[in-house]
């Protein structure tokens, strides 16, 4: 089956006013809703609205930190949505950043690839309903035993950047969530997720404008890839898939304390890598760049620059 997807919530409107928004994406031919988790809504509430206005769209999280929930308590969420939606949530777990982590959950964010195996780890474990008494690498479990033990099994994907991340989800989880990547970036991605069976699941979240406006996206764009890509995970990413050269100079200027430099040193060619934009036909087209090069599950996300009209996008952009 042929998955399309879109990310959820939408942003600027109210959660208690998105059910005819979510029946819409059904209607329109989405077979997912992924939500993410930083500074808005949490991973698992509009998803759970979602399992009850539109029963026919599979629920993923792109992602949930592996820090920023205890290991019972996240077990307990996962268990609830999946037991609330049999056969149709899919967990997305990651390290996420040390902003998320450190600056505002004050948690420190240490060994993140030993944190995400060992979440991964003991949730697969947790959701059989056996009593778990291990001290893995990052955390100790005392005795937990869920109480609420999904019907199904929970497909786990794991969010990941560079090699050892990318083989972790694919060694012990059941594929990959990637973002901030462009569609020829997929190729060298893919093929490392492959290599442990092509069954793998890959999860892209594809940041979308749907507008001829070129200059107010790459405007705006600036600002969006200038908050991801000077965090360090996302600056080893983007050395690792060969951009420094484009990139030193925002590095520089960010590192320097000169915001406004540091945003105007991003080249055009880097934003229309990343950000796909245009009119709805060909942002189609290049969504589906990347599901030639080895995604299997594109999950939109629609930009709010302003003059977009986050709405008709989500129709506009509707798989064909």
């Amino acid at each position: 089956m042929a998955r399309y997807g879109m990310t959820i919530p939408f942003d600027g409107v109210p959660l208690h006013e998105q059910r005819d928004w979510i029946i819409e994406l059904a209607d329109l031919g989405y077979t997912d809703v992924w939500s993410s988790e930083a500074n808005g809504a949490d991973g698992f509430t509009p998803l759970a609205l979602a399992s009850v206005w539109a029963p026919q769209l599979r629920l993923g999280t792109a992602i949930i930190p592996a820090f920023t929930r205890g290991p019972g308590c996240f077990a307990q969420c996962v268990a609830s949505l999946a037991d609330a939606a049999p056969g149709r949530f899919v967990l997305g777990i990651g390290s996420s950043s040390d902003v998320i982590v450190e600056r505002w959950n004050s948690i420190p964010f240490d060994e993140p690839y030993k944190r995400v195996r060992d979440m991964l780890r003991f949730i697969r474990r947790a959701l059989t309903g056996e009593k778990i008494i291990e001290d893995y690498d990052t955390f100790s479990v005392k005795g937990f035993k869920l109480g609420v033990v999904p019907e199904q099994p929970v497909p786990i994907l794991v969010a990941a950047l560079r090699e050892g991340m990318l083989r972790l989800a694919a060694r012990e989880g059941d594929g990959a969530i990637i973002n901030w990547l462009s569609a020829d970036d997929v190729a060298r991605v893919a093929p490392i997720v492959r290599e442990y069976g092509e069954d793998k699941e890959i999860v892209a979240r594809i940041f979308v404008a749907p507008t001829e406006d070129a200059d107010s996206v790459r405007g705006f764009g600036r600002f969006a890839i200038s908050a991801y890509l000077n965090v360090p995970v996302y600056a080893k990413f983007h050395e690792w898939l060969g951009r420094a050269d484009r990139l030193q100079g925002m590095w520089d200027a960010w590192k320097a304390g000169d915001r406004k430099a540091a945003v105007a040193a991003i080249p055009d060619s880097v934003v229309d890598e990343l950000i796909v934009h245009g009119p709805p036909e060909a942002c189609r087209e290049h969504i589906a760049r990347y599901v030639a090069n080895g995604v299997t599950t594109p999950a939109l996300a629609i930009l709010p620059f302003p003059g977009i009209d986050q709405r008709q996008a989500i129709r506009d952009l509707a798989p064909r």
